[in-house]
């Protein structure tokens, strides 16, 4: 049995990518926290950048395949926060604030490297287009994993971001159905429902980190 060389190396910069984003997510998560006085996450080991404490199998193939997916939450006691509900929408936003600014340092990688191993004949090497190509997995899965937590939707973070505006009655209820929710939205995600909104976004993110980083890069080179 046969396998393509160029489709396995994707895989492995795929699952690279999926490691890495899904680690930075978590960490940035439980270091918010923690610089906002809880320690939940160090307290459960999860103050770390090991992948192993983090990865959630299930939300990390997902991730791996159609380039949305989780991680495994980090604790937090929002009771520990002097303002409970700004403490746990900051939390929540570190996470794909965190994916975003990943994203952009990978595209700035990608154009560094890119100039510098452009040839005068206006060739670039494999091995220089195997990095690239790598950085390139890395931005979309950075910006796929920042855009979908960010859905306002339980038990993402963009639902913790939401909810902070809302009275405390409403926001339990709205907890109360989270694993329902979820189930829908994981449903919609399925028949595709949601492909033309999320690709909307995935686009306009995309623009922005490359607008930002190619100003970044010109004004060194």
């Amino acid at each position: 049995m046969f396998f393509n060389i160029q489709s396995f190396s994707e895989l492995i910069f795929r699952l690279i990518a999926v490691i890495l984003a899904l680690t930075f997510h978590e960490f940035s998560h439980g270091l918010a926290a923690y610089l906002m006085g809880d320690d939940t996450a160090r307290s459960q080991g999860r103050l770390t950048l090991n992948p192993l404490k983090h990865i959630d199998i299930f939300g990390g193939i997902m991730l791996l395949l159609v380039g949305f997916g989780w991680a495994k939450p980090v604790g937090v006691n929002p009771m520990r926060f002097k303002n409970p509900k700004a403490g746990m929408a900051i939390t929540a936003l570190a996470g794909p604030v965190s994916n975003f600014i990943l994203a952009f340092i990978f595209y700035v990688l990608a154009l560094v490297v890119q100039i510098n191993a452009t040839g005068a004949n206006g060739q670039i090497g494999q091995t220089a287009i195997a990095v690239i190509t790598f950085f390139s997995v890395c931005i979309s899965m950075n910006i796929g994993l920042g855009i979908f937590n960010m859905i306002p939707v339980p038990p993402l973070d963009g639902s913790r971001v939401v909810t902070a505006f809302l009275p405390d009655r409403m926001y339990f209820g709205i907890m109360r159905y989270e694993r329902y929710i979820m189930i829908g939205l994981m449903a919609l995600l399925f028949l595709n429902v949601l492909d033309v909104p999320l690709s909307f976004l995935f686009a306009k993110v995309w623009d922005g980190i490359s607008f930002l980083a190619e100003g970044l890069v010109s004004l060194f080179v």
